[in-house]
């Protein structure tokens, strides 16, 4: 039973997904920062097209989110220009490596997909219909090949982490009774966590920042004894805009949670990054501040966490968390916890990594999407190996 949940066609998993955004690979960072706000996404696919027209062979080979970005931006040559630095092209600052990316035909199983999500994949491209996916990319490579910043959205979409979970969810009673154990017997606990102190620069942590988007996890932000105080998430980051990079640079981990979570800057921390900038004579950034502080920023769409998947908009989804002394919570549960109730959790809250903690907040480790696919899988090799 459990095995043959897990082999129906992930075509079965695209049912209602919209056809994904996307931007040329060849296109500069600024061209897809404008394609990124105007989709209302979270991130963009990132493709690249070979051959002419007739024969035009089509790859998705990331995804663009503001997050990277941000990241781009901390590069000391980046701070000093950053208007130069959004000139380069998107594919230079796609994370290497592992593709997080991959493709996979209509008819590839569930089983399939799990196998990628293990491996590393964060996102899955299927085509939605062929013939009409052909020609969307014949329209892309003309388009492409005439130098437009603007393409043809491709008939594909995205099936993430988040979507394999959910489908699995519909069917959770055939993996009885491993879902009511609790996730500490199931070694399920990701003891590999990222952490960086309060009061230390939130720059030091930016080596873990670029791992946290690859591994779709987040930096725990703790105290002197090792008590979970907050998360600086690659999600919320992905709801910034630019000014981030800043902030990430001048202030401690402890003050760029403030800058970045539920809601606006406050004020007094705006003036702080100013400040500061202009102490490093990083005059290019502070032009950018000013210019974007006050306008569109994301975050001042949403002044509050909300946990209704069909209300959520703009930096508000995927958030889900509690909201307290103006910040977003990271979410926690207890290495006591079972499976079924951190599912649903993150579930429920859109998040791909919740924090384990003991009673007095002390961190012991992460449970992420990929880690409880693990754990199905498992049962659902063991059934198939007994039957």
């Amino acid at each position: 039973m459990a095995l043959r949940s897990l082999s129906g066609e992930v075509s079965d998993l695209c049912i209602g997904k919209p056809e994904l955004k996307w931007i040329a690979a060849t296109a500069s960072i600024a061209e897809a920062l404008t394609t990124l706000k105007a989709s209302g996404e979270t991130y963009i696919s990132v493709w690249v097209c070979s051959g002419d027209s007739a024969g035009a062979s089509c790859v998705c080979v990331g995804k663009f989110s503001a997050a990277d970005v941000i990241l781009f931006l901390c590069r000391e040559e980046n701070l000093a220009d950053p208007v130069k630095a959004l000139e380069t092209p998107v594919y230079d600052i796609l994370p290497k490596g592992t593709p997080i990316v991959r493709h996979l035909t209509p008819n590839s199983s569930v089983l399939e997909a799990i196998d990628c999500i293990l491996e590393g994949t964060q996102n899955l491209v299927v085509p939605i219909q062929n013939q009409r996916n052909n020609n969307a990319r014949k329209r892309f490579v003309n388009r492409q090949q005439a130098s437009c910043s603007r393409y043809e959205q491709h008939e594909c979409c995205w099936l993430t982490q988040e979507d394999v979970l959910r489908f699995i969810l519909n069917s959770v009673g055939a993996f009885f009774p491993v879902p009511t154990y609790d996730i500490e017997s199931l070694n399920v606990v990701d003891r590999d966590t990222m952490t960086v102190t309060y009061n230390k620069p939130a720059s030091s942590a930016l080596g873990y920042l670029h791992r946290a988007i690859t591994e779709q996890k987040s930096v725990a932000v703790i105290d002197e004894e090792n008590r979970l105080i907050g998360e600086i998430s690659p999600l919320t980051l992905a709801y910034c805009n630019e000014t981030a990079a800043s902030a990430i640079m001048v202030l401690t981990a402890m003050d760029l949670m403030t800058y970045i979570d539920c809601g606006s800057p406050p004020g007094d921390l705006v003036q702080l990054v100013k400040t500061r900038l202009e102490e490093r004579d990083l005059g290019g950034m502070v032009d950018m501040m000013d210019e974007l502080i006050h306008s569109t920023l994301p975050s001042s769409s949403s002044s509050s966490c909300s946990s209704d998947d069909d209300s959520m908009s703009g930096r508000s989804r995927g958030s889900g968390r509690h909201y307290a002394a103006g910040r977003c919570e990271p979410l926690v549960c207890s290495p006591r916890s079972s499976l079924l109730a951190v599912m649903m959790q993150a579930l429920a809250c859109r998040v791909s990594c919740i924090w384990v903690v003991e009673e007095d907040h002390t961190l012991i480790g992460t449970v992420t999407f990929a880690g409880i696919l693990s754990v199905f899988l498992s049962v659902a090799d063991d059934m198939h190996s007994k039957s």
